[in-house]
């Protein structure tokens, strides 16, 4: 590497007398009698010495003058005498009014350089031009005012214009810039020559390019509006008051003639009348034949001095300073389209481009009824307008607006003190420009009205432009009123947030009923605001839903424009709802979790000894005969099943989270999150993209989300729950042939019942007599296997009586006091045995009273009213005797996911759109949303094996 490299070397290094040699991109020394030259990249001869031969850089020989012919020809080549003197650089000079000859007509080299005087008088009104060359007709004014091309006292010169001191001219101008960000007020040499010239000259002449050349320069001064100060702006109003009688231009009232039309006015209450008095004659549409999606922008622009260039398009990103392909600056004008473009872009690029200021009057073409073009002017809100002390600044309150109509992109020339200098003190930059287009309210035919450019600039102080850069931006937005929409969704939340509040009222009732107690108490208040929470965060999916899903439909297939998407600054009540729905949906889902963690579970085993079987009784030496063991592999395999169903969910996760994702990426339904009018799925690498709706993104998502796990709702109900495998229905089968119940309690007085009776009297046997049993089952040889003769029902619902939970919970103490056996053989024989006897007589209990052997606690079995099914609540309460409700659709599912699917699938989408809202990306999203359903699917697999092994005595070693 070290073979390659090379010093860094400029041509301000060099010094005097070494020059920048291109072909060595290093400095050489210049030869005797040489110097530097002006651009740096070759040698002159110093003053005093004439060139003999020169082929480039140092390749010169230098020569000195004769003491009688000291100074030298401007090619260099020849000595000459000065008669009038020398420049610093050793050249012939003249008087003003004089022009330099040192050859004749026919090129013949004078020995004696001449100063000819130009002809001022009468025949010739002549002057030397501004390089001192030839003689040239002097300015017309000078002519006007003195009869020749002298402007003596006590006429006035200024700007190279003379005045009669007896005209009436305007007020003595203010040269003075004030660049209000940095706090600095500089004397611009460009308003010191041209301020008071083109003012006179306007006011006086009705000049054109004079009064053009005024208004750039009150442009450039912010459009300033002071009435003690006469600056460019105070001048350009001076004559625009004085100069009523003119009459206006195009009937605009603001357009005087002759001059430039800057302001629209400062009435209060004028902008609004501007914006919105009247509708843009164009209809906009999207789609069909008459579809018109072109914004013609065109712009008159001007230069400094006041002079026309040319119409010009805006398309080609004429006021876009952040370099870009030709088509997507060109999708800045497509109606529809929400354009952003940022950059950061050097102040030396900034010079280099933009030596020269560009005015432009803004203006959005049209078609007339008669074919006719016409041009329809954008008005323009200054940011940094300066107020005179008659305006106040009131924020973003329209009335108060001032509008205008010049604009420039950047502003180097009225930041120079002097001549001299060859980089401006300050420049000026338009570093924020925004056209905003609104839509008339309750348009159905794309009316919009007149845009609206508003533009911030930013005042830069040069320092070092090699490493200086200004951050710029230039964006296209849409806008409709909003209020009719917040006012709907404020009323939609208003009222199902009050059906809400009544909703949970009536299940905090529901669960007072089925907890036992009839006292409201604080638990009873925060049982009501965990209901309520749960219900308001659905309250709140829902509308964040029906939104999402109505600016999805109506904005992207609308074929005449009536609605546009929110801003991205009016939908931050839209994300807040969406927070507050998680926050919420987030705290009943942890509700849900601990309940369903710590439900009462038993297995009720009916099966009985078979015979009997010789047993040696401990401590005593004898044999006595006892009832065969009944064997306990049918409760661990009843355990078992029931372990893994309990995060069974009624969709497939993983496919759930890989179809969305799939649909968003790769077949392109993200593309529909844009916020363009374009419905198509894929995009164009070289088309533009435009930004990102956080609502569509919302409503594209949640959309698809509800549709796949409908989908798979209708999928597993219909057919593989029915062909395959319904592991719900399976298990209340398996119940069945393994005679054992489940008795369930979920609440302290309300749970569910399992009635897994065997009809065949024992499930304890060989392969054949199973198989025998089902058999006889199968041709209806035995009895039904509902709780009740004749019936088939075996789930219930039910709700149990106070004497019952007591007698339920006396028993429970013994059978919790220690939690199954660690390692049966390092646990106490006595406390094996105690809790051995508690699961007997749990058992024997649960089984007696299900036998109506408890009279004092019996229960009755009848059906739900339609009502309380609905409602989710029981009527009755069970006094004296519990209540067993028939049960057709296994609502025992409620202590599982499988019955709190809504619940799930709500909270996996609001989690999904919070990551992917405050990320932007959807894969991201995905990710995370299948981590958090897998790490709660852990947590409650392993505090739910932990708690059935507690709550039935099975050992948690046996459940796998």
């Amino acid at each position: 590497a070290r073979g390659f490299s090379l010093p860094l070397q400029r041509p301000a290094d060099c010094g005097d007398a070494r020059y920048f040699d291109i072909s060595r991109l290093a400095c050489g020394p210049c030869g005797a009698h040489q110097r530097r030259s002006a651009g740096g990249s070759s040698c002159v001869c110093q003053p005093g010495y004439r060139m003999v031969s020169s082929n480039g850089g140092s390749s010169m020989i230098c020569e000195k003058c004769p003491e009688n012919m000291s100074g030298v020809t401007q090619d260099g080549w020849n000595c000459i005498i000065c008669p009038k003197g020398l420049t610093s650089e050793g050249k012939c000079k003249c008087l003003n009014n004089e022009i330099l000859v040192e050859r004749t007509i026919d090129g013949i080299l004078l020995n004696e350089a001449l100063c000819i005087h130009c002809n001022g008088s009468e025949q010739s009104f002549s002057a030397s031009d501004a390089s001192g060359n030839r003689c040239v007709r002097c300015e017309q004014t000078f002519i006007n005012v003195s009869k020749s091309c002298d402007c003596s006292s006590p006429n006035i010169l200024t700007g190279g214009l003379c005045f009669s001191a007896s005209e009436s001219l305007p007020p003595k101008g203010v040269a003075t810039v004030r660049f209000g960000q940095l706090g600095i007020t500089l004397t611009s040499v460009w308003f010191l020559k041209n301020l008071q010239s083109s003012a006179s000259a306007c006011w006086l002449y009705s000049n054109l390019t004079a009064c053009q050349a005024l208004g750039n320069m009150c442009v450039m001064n912010m459009n300033s509006l002071s009435s003690s100060v006469t600056d460019a702006c105070g001048l350009f109003q001076y004559i625009y008051v004085n100069t009523a009688r003119l009459g206006i231009v195009h009937s605009v009232a603001f357009w005087r003639h002759n001059l430039p039309w800057l302001y629209y006015g400062d009435q209060p209450g004028l902008a609004s009348q501007v914006l919105e008095a009247n509708h843009f004659p164009t209809i906009f549409s999207f789609k069909g034949t008459d579809k018109d999606v072109k914004l013609q922008f065109i712009a008159a622009s001007f230069d400094a001095a006041g002079n026309f260039l040319k119409w010009q398009s805006l398309e080609g990103g004429i006021l876009q300073l952040c370099p870009d392909t030709q088509t997507k600056l060109n999708a800045a004008y497509t109606f529809g389209t929400t354009y952003q473009q940022s950059c950061e872009v050097s102040v030396s690029k900034i010079l280099l481009d933009f030596a020269n200021p560009i005015f432009y009057d803004l203006f959005l073409e049209y078609n007339g009824d008669n074919g006719q073009q016409y041009l329809w002017a954008v008005p323009v809100l200054n940011l940094n307008l300066q107020y005179s002390e008659m305006f106040v600044n009131q924020g973003s309150n329209m009335n108060n607006w001032l509008l205008t109509r010049r604009f420039f992109l950047v502003d180097a020339l009225s930041g120079k003190e002097n001549d001299l200098e060859k980089l401006p003190r300050v420049i000026r930059i338009a570093s924020k420009i925004t056209i905003s287009i609104r839509l008339v309210s309750h348009t159905r035919r794309g009316t919009i009205y007149p845009p609206l450019i508003t533009i911030a600039y930013t005042d830069v102080l040069v320092q070092n432009p090699e490493t200086q850069s200004v951050m710029v931006s230039f964006s296209v937005s849409y806008e409709m009123n909003q209020s009719e929409a917040e006012i709907q969704t404020d009323i939609s939340l208003g009222v199902l947030g009050g059906l809400a509040v009544l909703w949970s009222l009536l299940k905090t009732a529901g669960w007072k009923r089925r907890t036992g107690s009839s006292i409201i108490d604080l638990q009873t208040v925060l049982k009501f605001l965990l209901f309520y929470a749960g219900d308001l965060a659905n309250v709140f999916f829902i509308i964040t839903v029906g939104t999402g899903i109505y600016w999805l439909v109506f904005f992207k297939a609308q074929q005449f424009v009536s609605v546009l998407l929110p801003l991205p600054s009016q939908e931050e009540d839209f994300v807040t709802y969406i927070a507050c729905a998680f926050s919420l949906k987030a705290l009943q889902f942890l509700q849900l979790l601990v309940s369903q963690l710590t439900i009462d579970i038993f297995f009720i085993d009916w099966e009985r000894p078979k015979g009997k079987v010789l047993k040696a009784v401990e401590g005593e030496g004898v044999i006595r005969s006892a009832a065969a063991p009944v064997s306990i592999w049918r409760t661990y395999f009843i355990a078992n099943e029931w372990n893994e169903i309990q995060t069974v969910r009624k969709i497939n996760p993983l496919f759930q989270v890989l179809a969305v994702l799939f649909f968003l990426e790769v077949v392109g339904f993200s593309n529909l999150a844009l916020m363009d009018s374009s419905s198509s799925l894929t995009r164009s690498s070289e088309s533009y993209i435009a930004p990102w709706s956080r609502i569509l993104r919302f409503g594209v998502s949640a959309a698809l989300w509800l549709a796949i796990a409908f989908l798979q709702i209708i999928f597993f109900s219909v057919f593989y729950e029915r062909f395959v495998e319904d592991k719900i229905s399976q298990f209340v089968d398996l119940c069945c042939m393994s005679n054992i119940s489940v008795f369930l309690l979920s609440h302290s007085c309300f749970g569910y019942y399992i009635h897994g009776r065997s009809v065949h009297g024992h499930a304890d046997t060989n392969m054949e007599e199973m198989n025998m049993n089902l058999k006889r089952e199968a041709e209806n040889l035995c009895s039904q296997r509902g709780l009740l003769p004749n019936t088939d029902g075996q789930t219930f619902q039910i709700s149990i009586s106070r004497k019952m939970r007591l007698h339920y919970d006396r028993i429970h103490e013994n059978l919790t006091r220690k939690r199954g056996p660690a390692r049966l053989l390092d646990s106490s024989t006595n406390t094996f045995e105690q809790s051995t006897r508690a699961y007997n007589t749990m058992n024997k209990f649960l089984s007696s009273f299900i036998d109506h052997v408890h009279k004092e606690m019996d229960y009755i079995v009848k059906d739900k009213l339609l009502l309380e099914r609905i409602l989710g609540m029981e009527f009755m309460e069970p006094i004296e005797k519990s209540l067993f409700y028939n049960d057709e659709g296994h609502s025992f599912s409620d202590v599982l996911y499988y019955g709190n699917e809504t619940t799930l699938l709500i909270f996996d989408i609001l989690f999904f759109s919070v990551v992917d809202l405050a990320s932007q990306s959807f894969v991201l999203a995905a990710v995370l949303t299948y981590l958090q359903q897998e790490i709660f699917r852990f947590i409650r697999n392993t505090l739910g094996q932990k708690n059935l092994a507690s709550k039935t005595l099975v050992d948690e070693r046996f459940l796998i």
